[in-house]
């Protein structure tokens, strides 16, 4: 056991440095200064591998939440950071661990997505560093199975408030029972602040069954309006009656019920507007309401609460009443307004179901009218975090209302815009399983909710499922929209982005040519959207080969989109500067190639952040750059910092992270690192038939990668057969005329040379050049390495006249690289082999 280092009422004097969103402690609370001990002590036990987390369980109403804040608040100076994590929706865990991502020296969430940059949260607390004394605390986590995957098990201490007892399979539970008779009478005189005789209290507590809550409203209301012990057990009596005769609340203690009829009751005399305001907290989440959704909520058309929502004083006041009656938590500094999940489900269970609909219509409405309209805005992301939380508890999806079901859309969009993919595909799938049931599958809303699964399952990298969303989407969007309509051109790019993902890279440029067209057609030219798929486009032509076109199209989208006035956004300008880049390095432009990476490299650091997604993309790019211009230590530095920062931020079987272990993996083989470039490919290549399949062109076009390695290390016959796979794969695939295809040919044909078949090299060398020429013309960077090497492979088979001619017409096309010092230059002019590898662009 862990000693304590102070006396449990001490105040302890040291802060944590990091101390988020605790809820203040209850300046009422008393007693259970033995459970704070034993909850010390079992929280931080220490196992034979790290400290165990601790679960408080008990009854709704018992003060389980309480305990867990007074233990922060006590305990505070035994931690170094301490973090409060509302739990009761799965949707709410990754974003409260998300915000402790700078406190932590981790990118934000705005640069990396919710659930990457929880998940480096959760590995960076188990390592330890830059703090070994951390407490977490997970309140009400009703269900294990949504939480336990965000639960760090590290150094520090997790604290778990939960009613659902199935937490007793999983880690230590501390049960938490109803007050003491001794601990309820210090609370009632405590929160009564004045004399109150001993037996009066006991008489109180024995009535309310020592509950906490239900002592908190006693007192609370005998406080406020100066009732004595005796008229309010007079009150609770009469209720209590009346209840057990109706057989209100089932499931819920009588001592809460009654105690919560008789503040109703009592303030719907003196304010029943306060009451109306409170039923409809109740149909809102447990979570805190922003206050401000009243406000931008007051044109809404919402009977009940129009009287209150049109006066701004009447809305305070009721505010105020509801605070002193202790039915309602309002935080001034937060601007929030918080109902008790108990009370909410009695203020609920005592209403008609018809009261019941209309009020929940009412919170639908509020929810849509408070929502700002573009969830792409960065700048308003933080008022749709507000209102996900009330999303589910709400039961929004059950409202047909238009304007509600498009707020619906809107939070998911704003939940994967911010990379919190997994939750966005959670309420998607409830949405669009709801309103196909409710309007069919058919309606314009389910479509619109299968247009952003689509981009979801992208995002989460899962393709294929994907592409069967889009596919679906698209063809019936094509039926009920029209092709021209907004909505289905939106979804044409969607499904062109899985095209490229499965690898059918041709469909996908005839695709986004048409899709151009239409945009250009429907919104013009220089429209953001048109823009983008015009950047699509520029994709396109890359990955089919037609480098010149894809340099044309990327410019074009660079110059216009820097010229737009608004709806393009920092990251997608980046991107598309990269692009440009990036087709520059492929047209054989090396220095041209870096010197826009660095200018993008350094707009992206400026204006986005090191970490950001589409700045460690243009990283990537710029390494490759580097290391294809002979800056070779500079190339390596820079794809072993940007692969970290990849992998420690998406994990290793992101598409992103895999490409960019592939550039280190080259970098590493251009300086001679070959055992170290040889397992980063060997453990990168078996990633890539899991995440985009096993013939697909990156799948098979790595492969050549590590046959290169394995050639280079001695194993030509492992080399050869990769090398064939892939050749022969990607022919298949994307046809002969591709730049894949030729590129692993160039590396087959070094693996023939290897093993002395120098007329079989030689063949595949002519057949090979002549299609790099036809393709990409004779001073291409891939032409001329296949002239120099089959200049060796014409040597060794005796072809000495045609290997001269050779040889003076690549070295005459190499003199300007020659001079600049270009690597593939040097091998030519030192009659040493060039080896061809691949870099797998974005999709």
């Amino acid at each position: 056991m862990v000693e304590l280092s102070h006396a449990a009422n001490t105040v302890p004097e040291r802060q944590p440095e990091v101390w988020e969103k605790v809820p203040p402690r209850n300046r009422n609370f008393t007693g259970r200064d033995d459970m704070l001990v034993k909850l010390r002590q079992g929280i931080s036990t220490v196992t034979a591998v790290v400290p165990q987390p601790q679960a408080l369980q008990g009854w709704g109403g018992v003060g389980k939440t309480h305990l867990a804040i007074e233990y922060a608040h006590r305990y505070r100076s035994h931690y170094d950071l301490v973090w409060w994590i509302p739990s009761d929706q799965r949707v709410l865990v990754p974003s409260a661990l998300a915000a402790m991502a700078p406190h932590l020296g981790l990118p934000p969430a705005s640069a990396t997505g919710v659930e990457e940059a929880a998940e480096a949260v959760r590995r960076t607390l188990q390592s330890g560093v830059p703090y070994r004394r951390w407490l977490l605390i997970f309140d009400n986590a009703e269900e294990p199975g949504q939480v336990q995957e965000f639960i760090p098990r590290g150094p520090g201490h997790v604290l778990i408030t939960s009613r659902n007892p199935k937490w007793e399979d999983h880690f230590e539970t501390l049960q938490v029972d109803v007050f003491t008779r001794e601990e309820s009478v210090a609370f009632l005189k405590k929160r009564l602040r004045r004399e109150v005789p001993d037996d009066d209290a006991s008489r109180l507590a024995e009535q309310l069954g020592d509950l906490p809550l239900a002592l908190e409203q006693a007192g609370a209301l005998q406080y406020e309006t100066g009732m004595s012990v005796d008229e309010y057990l007079e009150q609770l009596d009469e209720q209590a009656s009346r209840l057990l005769g109706a057989n209100r609340a089932p499931g819920y203690p009588l001592s809460m019920t009654a105690a919560w009829k008789v503040s109703v009751s009592l303030l719907e005399d003196r304010l029943p507007e306060a009451i109306t305001l409170l039923r409809c907290c109740a149909f809102f989440g447990p979570e805190p309401i922003p206050r401000d959704v009243f406000r931008r909520g007051n044109k809404a058309v919402v009977p009940r609460l129009g009287k209150i929502l049109s006066d701004p004083i009447l809305l305070a006041t009721a505010l105020s009443e509801l605070r002193r009656f202790a039915l309602a938590r309002i935080e001034p500094a937060t601007r929030t307004i918080q109902v008790h999940r108990l009370i909410q489900a009695l203020l609920r269970d005592d209403l008609p179901e018809e009261d019941q609909a209309e009020i929940r219509h009412e919170v639908h409405v509020l929810l849509a009218g408070s929502a700002p309209n573009d969830p792409d805005e960065s700048a308003r992301w933080r008022r749709f975090e507000e209102l996900v939380a009330h999303v589910t508890p709400s039961g929004l999806e059950e409202c047909a209302d238009p304007t509600v079901r498009q707020f619906a859309l809107n939070v998911t969009r704003y939940l994967y815009i911010s990379g919190n993919y997994q939750s966005a595909r959670a309420f998607l799938e409830s949405f669009a399983k709801r309103w196909t049931e409710v309007s069919g599958a058919r309606h314009p809303d389910v479509l619109v909710a299968h247009k952003h699964l689509g981009n979801v399952l992208r995002g989460l990298g899962q393709y294929s499922a994907a592409y069967e969303t889009d596919h679906r989407t698209l063809d019936a969007m094509r039926e009920v929209f029209g092709p021209g309509h907004d909505e289905t051109l939106l979804t044409t790019n969607g499904y062109g982005a899985s095209l490229r993902a499965r690898g059918d890279f041709i469909a996908a440029r005839r695709l986004d040519e048409e899709s151009r067209a239409a945009h250009a057609a429907s919104r013009g030219a220089d429209h953001p959207s048109t823009l983008r798929v015009l950047n699509n486009l520029a994709l396109d032509y890359a990955l089919t080969s037609d480098y010149t076109q894809a340099r044309r199209l990327h410019q074009e989208t660079y110059l216009e989109m820097s010229d737009a006035v608004g709806g393009i956004g920092r990251s997608i300008l980046l991107l598309s500067w990269n692009g440009l880049a990036r087709a520059v390095r492929l047209c054989g432009d090396y220095t041209e190639a870096c010197d826009l990476g660095e200018e993008a490299y350094a707009y992206g650091v400026q204006e986005l952040t090191l970490d950001h997604h589409a700045t460690l993309l243009t990283a990537k790019d710029l390494s490759i750059a580097k290391r294809r211009s002979g800056e070779v230590a500079e190339a390596l530095d820079l794809a072993r910092d940007t692969h970290t920062r990849l992998q420690r931020l998406f994990g290793d079987e992101h598409p992103d992270t895999m490409a960019a272990a592939i550039n280190l993996s080259n970098a590493l083989r251009t300086v001679g690192d070959l055992d170290e470039a040889f397992a980063t490919a060997d453990r990168t290549v078996a990633l890539y038939p899991r995440v985009f399949g096993e013939e697909h062109p990156y799948s098979l076009a790595c492969g050549g990668n590590l046959a290169i390695l394995h050639r280079l290390r001695g194993d030509v016959a492992t080399a050869r057969r990769l090398n064939e796979r892939a050749v022969k794969g990607l022919v298949a695939k994307v046809g002969q005329e591709h730049h894949y295809p030729l590129t692993c040919a160039v590396s087959l044909q070094a693996d023939l040379a290897a093993m002395g078949e120098a007329a079989r090299a030689c063949a595949l060398g002519r057949e090979t050049l002549a299609r790099l020429r036809a393709l990409f013309g004779e001073n291409h960077f891939l032409s001329l390495a296949c002239a120099g090497n089959l200049v060796l492979d014409l040597r060794a088979a005796g072809e000495r006249r045609e290997a001269e001619i050779l040889h003076e017409d690549t070295m005459r096309r190499y003199e300007r690289p020659l001079e600049a010092g270009h690597p593939d230059a040097l091998l030519a002019s030192e009659g040493r082999r060039i080896d061809c590898d691949f870099d797998p662009p974005p999709i």
